[in-house]
């Protein structure tokens, strides 16, 4: 198995993200990488590379003065009650921390791999991206979500279970699936940058936190 370790955890949760979202390639910068996304409101993220006390206030102050775009985001592995004095007022910054996690993959047994009475699970791929859907027998989604493999690690992605169908086991459902998938494919570790929401589901599943995540996105000196 890969050891994950604060070196490799972030480019290898960057290069799989860049993966399932179909981003550029990104540009390794002295402090981390600079990944162009394309979306409106997203057209731009820096990563920075270090995690928890190894990230450095001088780093984040210097990328963070030199945005002058709206759309450019910033994603620093440390808990926002540090690094939210670095950046200026024309940052909105989310003052609940994210979190960095990993965990080894393994195939769940095909008994845990089955969708419950009333729901329809599908799951393929498509440009090395595995993706999970469930729907409720009306069809409506249930949940979902993705993973990419990128060799001996793969990122977990864009997990999401509807309101009225959670507390069912569906969450658990996707990951186990997405997990024995990317297995299947040769990868050893997972790797996710998880909301708040969803830390009690992986931890129940077995993921552990590297670091807290702070996100935060430019939006102009009027937010000032």
């Amino acid at each position: 198995m890969l050891e994950i370790t604060s070196e490799n955890v972030v480019r290898s949760w960057v290069d799989g993200w860049i993966s399932s979202r179909a981003a550029a390639p990104a540009v390794v910068e002295p402090w981390g990488y600079t990944v162009d996304v394309g979306l409106s409101g997203h057209v731009t993220r820096h990563v920075f590379d270090a995690v928890g006390d190894a990230v450095r206030e001088e780093d984040v102050r210097k990328v963070a003065g030199a945005v002058r775009a709206e759309g450019t985001w910033l994603k620093i592995f440390a808990d926002p009650a540090v690094t939210s004095p670095w950046l200026g007022p024309e940052w909105w910054i989310d003052d609940e921390p994210g979190y960095l996690m990993t965990a080894p993959l393994a195939p769940a047994p095909a008994h845990r791999l089955t969708a419950p009475d009333g729901y329809r699970l599908r799951t393929w791929s498509r440009g090395g991206v595995v993706r999970t859907l469930v729907t409720a027998a009306d069809g409506a989604l249930a949940a979902r979500g993705q993973i990419a493999p990128t060799g001996a690690t793969a990122v977990v992605d864009q997990i999401e279970t509807a309101p009225e169908h959670r507390r069912r086991g569906l969450g658990s459902l996707v990951i186990r699936t997405l997990a024995t998938a990317a297995y299947e494919q040769g990868a050893q570790t997972g790797v996710l940058a998880g909301t708040p929401d969803g830390h009690a589901l992986y931890t129940a599943l077995g993921w552990r936190v590297i670091a807290p995540l702070t996100s935060a996105t430019y939006r102009g000196e009027q937010s000032g």
